[in-house]
């Protein structure tokens, strides 16, 4: 049988992960063997933090809805919001409050103050 030449396979493999990582520094973007390294450790990474994000920026929304909520009424609180919005059925979730919270305050005033009576 005779010999496989397999220079061409192997060379475009290397080239489509030096693509890959061709904006990383030094030898994370030169050498082959750190390359894949690096490549697997940006996928798991990646992968890692689209959880994470998704947690931050659920904190976040919380946060910003409990601070305008704490500024219009004493004793009232993020909690209490959203447990009077879901014994009435209104169906807002956080991101939109965040974002009424954000743009238009007396807006989210009116919202929990209807919630209340």
């Amino acid at each position: 049988m005779t010999r496989i030449r397999r220079g061409y396979t192997a060379r475009r493999r290397r080239t489509k992960i030096r693509l890959f990582t061709s904006s990383f520094r030094g030898a994370h973007s030169r050498l082959t063997r750190t390359i894949i390294q690096q490549k697997i450790r940006a996928l798991v990474s990646a992968h890692r933090d689209r959880d994470r994000q998704k947690r931050n920026f659920r904190r976040l929304w919380v946060t910003r809805i409990n601070a305008v909520i704490r500024e219009n009424t004493i004793s009232y609180s993020y909690s209490k919001l959203i447990n009077n919005l879901y014994k009435r059925q209104l169906l807002l979730n956080r991101k939109i409050l965040a974002q009424i919270a954000i743009l238009n305050r007396n807006c989210l005033y009116m919202i929990s103050n209807d919630i209340i009576k």
